[in-house]
């Protein structure tokens, strides 16, 4: 089974809780106005990769907690996703989810592939980025209409503790002299990092 992969983090520590494998999926359908990474956008970029491959590399890959998957759009891969969310699940590993989605809009959708996603995933956190509700106080979102949904227990201890997680990022430097920033942070605090406060 196939999976077009915009970007792939072994080992991370801003998208989700703990040290995380992340899988940021390409094409997403929701186009949110605002999106931080509209170069996820077109279903057709990216690389086409193997979603037993990819589980494969996260399972041998550096020591991590769990996966996130993110976009793009998820859902727009839930069948992929599923795949790789049960393989790592099966190993002790968490699955993290963000959608643009609503959580009653993908369950009323009746899709099994969406199913299967919402199955294996610990913690999904869902809504589009809105623009206008613009909001960093809450850790991995960026708009305060965006909410956490705990289903399973995994991360349930988190639920009264999401004030006190802050948002980060994290900078890393591409074999090819790219720069790749992802994570997020207000650009107050983006600034007071430039400035070495």
């Amino acid at each position: 089974m196939k999976l077009r992969l915009f970007h792939f983090f072994p080992a991370t520590r801003v998208e989700g809780p703990g040290t995380r494998a992340c899988i940021q999926v390409q094409g997403c359908p929701i186009r949110c106005a605002g999106c931080a990474v509209p170069r996820t956008w077109p279903a057709g970029g990216g690389t086409l990769v193997d979603a037993d491959a990819l589980a494969d590399g996260i399972l041998s890959g550096p020591p991590v907690e769990g996966v996130t998957f993110l976009g793009g759009e998820p859902f727009a891969q839930a069948a992929a996703l599923a795949r790789i969310g049960r393989r790592v699940r099966a190993h002790g590993l968490s699955v993290v989810t963000f959608t643009g989605y609503r959580l009653d809009e993908i369950r009323a959708a009746g899709r099994k592939a969406h199913d299967d996603l919402l199955d294996v995933t610990d913690l999904l956190i869902d809504g589009p980025f809105q623009k206008e509700k613009t909001d960093y106080s809450r850790p991995w979102v960026g708009s305060s209409n965006q909410q956490f949904h705990f289903l399973t227990d995994r991360y349930a201890h988190l639920a009264q503790k999401l004030d006190t997680i802050p948002n980060r990022i994290e900078v890393r430097m591409g074999a090819d002299g790219r720069i790749l920033v992802h994570g997020l942070a207000p650009l107050e605090s983006m600034a007071a990092l430039i400035r070495g406060d």
